[in-house]
């Protein structure tokens, strides 16, 4: 898979689980997240990199970049788990439970030594910083900003939700996650990174994943993250212009050459009146579908 293709969905693997390690390749998502957090009991974690490990070696790979998403700083598993995974199969690591900066250079470093020891091309691994906690969130903006190897912010609703003492059951547009949302898009917009959404729990909701799914990209996510991989064709398609954007997109910047030409800084398209910043987007979104 290209690597300037859309990452639309991302998707966690349980490391200790082979069958959904063998399948992920064929998944369809944008990218995979080799899970050795918590969808690892803590007995199976040594099994779990082994695992994870061995399937960062297969080749060839012609699937979705391969992310592997470590235990938290905080723990003292973090140094063991991307010592065990860093190679040349390793696209990123989804860093959890981001709480500063700092924790974020550190895993930096480490991806640095290991890079030049296992001459892996320098800054191959990516590290996508997960914000999980109230605290995370306050330092969004610096955690997004803390290194160059930072890809993006991921929201870790649940253990964010768990951190306020919100209630365990969530339903579609969740509106008491919405200033955690929204504040992890802008930091994420004012870093030039990624902002890729929590996952939506209810496994047996298609309406309500839809809804969550459309709240997401309208309040500015560039993709989402999954467990279930029937989710994944849905979360491409919601975080993929449609037909009919494009079509409006390609007539507003008509439109608004148009004008220019005429001497004019905005026009109204559709009833709408169309200046400067809604063209410079209308452009945008035509340029991301051209690649």
């Amino acid at each position: 898979m290209s690597k300037s293709k859309p990452l639309r969905s991302w998707m966690f693997v349980p490391g200790d689980k082979q069958r959904f390690l063998d399948k992920s390749q064929v998944s369809g998502a944008d990218v995979v997240m080799f899970d050795l957090e918590d969808g690892v009991v803590w007995p199976n974690k040594p099994l779990a990199r082994t695992m994870v490990a061995e399937t960062l070696k297969k080749e060839p790979w012609d699937g979705p970049l391969r992310y592997v998403r470590v235990n938290a700083p905080s723990t003292d598993l973090t140094v063991e788990d991307i010592y065990a995974v860093a190679g040349s199969g390793l696209d990123g690591i989804c860093l959890t439970k981001v709480e500063s900066a700092e924790d974020v250079h550190r895993a930096a470093a480490m991806l640095e030594t290991l890079e030049f020891a296992r001459k892996i091309p320098k800054g191959q691994v990516r590290i996508l910083a997960a914000i999980e906690s109230a605290n995370s969130l306050q330092r969004a903006g610096e955690i997004a900003r803390a290194h160059e190897r930072v890809i993006g912010l991921i929201f870790g609703a649940e253990d964010y939700a768990l951190d306020l003492g919100l209630p365990a059951n969530r339903i579609a547009e969740a509106s008491e996650l919405l200033y955690a949302r929204a504040a992890i898009v802008n930091a994420a917009a004012a870093a030039r990174v990624l902002s890729i959404d929590g996952v939506f729990p209810n496994l047996e909701d298609p309406d309500g994943l839809l809804a969550d799914a459309v709240q997401a990209r309208r309040l500015g996510f560039t993709s989402k993250s999954t467990f279930n991989p029937r989710q994944i064709e849905m979360l491409n398609e919601q975080f993929s212009p449609t037909a009919a954007e494009l079509a409006y997109a390609q007539k507003v910047a008509d439109a608004f050459n148009e004008a220019e030409a005429r001497g004019d800084a905005s026009v109204a398209v559709g009833g709408q009146l169309v200046d400067k910043p809604i063209v410079l987007r209308a452009l945008r979104l035509l340029e991301a579908a051209a690649e």
